[in-house]
């Protein structure tokens, strides 16, 4: 153990305990740390079960064969996408430390052609949460009722990351009661709730909107970071005072980003042992029977496909989205250049603000506003469209950027902590603090291929790396182990 054992993978002892590679015997009267084997580049464990990616090109949902490419339009074509690196999986792309926290592993990737360069220039993400750390929590011996509260605002991030994060925690055996936190005004209509469910634990996404309403109910119970909890509302003293009680009585706190992390260890010192980072698991399912030329007829697009550079910008309607930061400067460059549109699609959040954002975009030219849509045709938009636009003051981790890079699309994004711990400037993405600078960074896009292939080779290889779908559920299955027991477990 402790050499490469061919498939980008380093084996290390982990407290002294002998992990053995292949399903070779057991010590009589001990188990080992871990069992592992290889089946077509996953290595299954034995003893804490986890699934693990071991190369980039390992399908998830969504993935499509290998070698499929967005459809684009002209007027130009798509500079090929070469991979930069020379085999299927990038040289690193499974290489971790086991040595770390949960959360806390890392991709190392080896010297040679490629694989040293790149991860260099990516930003540094978590690649292996590490389930074996929990093994003091108790064998489960069935699944559990769990209360899963969230913001479930139709075809938004949160309601889509509460979806996903329920798929992995039934898949492991557990029913999930999903709730909309909107709906309940008191922690006692929660507790009315609980009752009515048989609900054993719980699990909140967004600390305040949610954790607050789960206080008090002597269940045990987690919480994940939604963004705007840490970003914004622990700017707001009695939020965050209320928001710190929370914490004091949840198992555990996950943050998409370890800069996520710092703000909110900062701002609950408390809270600093139970805090894990797990970043967000892509997997992209573009509806094959989507018509881009009905999606452009809607937007009001009346020329041809061949010669637009549509540039999405996904939000739902709320100031914190700032929808109209670029469009004044968007409209102008339409003016000079009517081939480029700008399309806000997204649901109606806010009425009073959605009412603002509809008057302002109906005098701007170039400038297009469509309701909310089905994921699946969402992201075959995505596909077609020349690249993805986020212009967030305050973001936790946003999916439609990463998204966006699965499916091999560029990424322009504003330049605040949310978003630059996911795109490197150059690398992985653009990153723009005016909307002056977006034009500049936008038109410097659209006429030069090279930079292009450069972003979108470079973003794919990023998410394939740092956001495994399969990694993430791993990590909610294991930690959600710490719901079950007394408090004193």
């Amino acid at each position: 153990m402790g050499k490469d054992c061919g498939h980008r993978w380093s084996w290390a002892p982990w407290e002294g305990r002998v992990i053995r590679a292949g399903p070779g015997p057991r010590g009589k009267g001990q188990w080992s740390a871990l069992v592992l084997v290889l089946v077509e580049r996953t290595v299954v464990t034995a003893g804490p079960v986890v699934l693990v990616q071991v190369g980039a090109d390992c399908s998830y949902p969504g993935d499509g064969p290998p070698g499929a490419h967005p459809r684009r339009p002209a007027p130009r074509a798509r500079a090929a996408r070469s991979p930069r690196f020379q085999s299927p999986s990038p040289p690193g792309a499974g290489t971790c430390e086991f040595r770390c926290g949960l959360g806390e592993g890392r991709a190392r990737p080896p010297g040679g052609a490629g694989g040293t360069d790149l991860a260099a220039r990516l930003p540094c993400q978590p690649r292996l949460c590490r389930p074996w750390d929990l093994v003091n929590v108790p064998d489960s011996g069935g699944g559990m009722r769990l209360l899963l509260l969230a913001v479930l605002r139709p075809h938004t991030g949160n309601a889509v990351t509460a979806q996903r994060v329920r798929a992995h925690l039934e898949a492991a055996g557990h029913v999930c009661v999903l709730k909309d936190a909107f709906d309940f005004g008191s922690p006692s209509e929660i507790a009315n709730l609980i009752l009515a469910e048989n609900c054993e634990a719980a699990l909140a996404l967004h600390l305040y909107r949610a954790g607050r309403l789960l206080q008090g109910h002597r269940i045990p119970f987690g919480i994940i970071f939604g963004g705007t909890d840490v970003n914004e509302d622990a700017k707001q003293k009695e939020k965050n005072t209320v928001m710190g009680r929370v914490l004091e009585e949840a198992r555990f706190a996950v943050a998409f980003t370890e800069s996520m992390k710092e703000m909110a260890q900062v701002q609950w010192p408390h809270a600093k042992g139970k805090i894990y980072v797990q970043s967000q698991g892509i997997a992209t399912t573009p509806n094959a029977t989507f018509n881009w030329n009905t999606f452009l007829q809607r937007s009001e697009i009346n020329q041809s496909a061949d010669n637009l550079h549509i540039f999405l910008l996904i939000c739902g309607l709320r100031q914190v989205k700032d929808p109209l930061y670029l469009v004044g400067a968007f409209s102008e460059w339409h003016q000079d250049e009517p081939s480029v549109y700008l399309v806000i699609v997204g649901p109606e959040v806010d009425p009073v603000f959605t009412r603002e954002v509809k008057a302002k975009v109906k005098r701007a030219a170039g400038v297009r506003l469509i309701g909310e849509m089905p994921q699946g045709d969402l992201h075959a938009a995505v596909k077609n469209c020349f690249a993805v636009v986020n212009s967030s003051v305050s973001e936790g981790m946003s999916a439609a950027i990463l998204e966006a890079m699965d499916l091999e699309v560029p990424v322009l994004a504003r330049n605040i902590p949310g978003n630059a711990a996911v795109v490197r400037h150059e690398v992985t993405g653009l990153l723009f603090s005016t909307p002056q600078e977006f034009v500049h960074l936008a038109k410097r896009l659209v006429s030069d291929p090279a930079l292009e292939k450069e972003i979108v080779t470079n973003g794919k290889a990023y998410v394939r790396m740092y956001h495994s779908w399969q990694v993430e559920r791993d990590t909610y299955q294991q930690l959600i182990r710490k719901l079950e027991g007394s408090s004193e477990d």
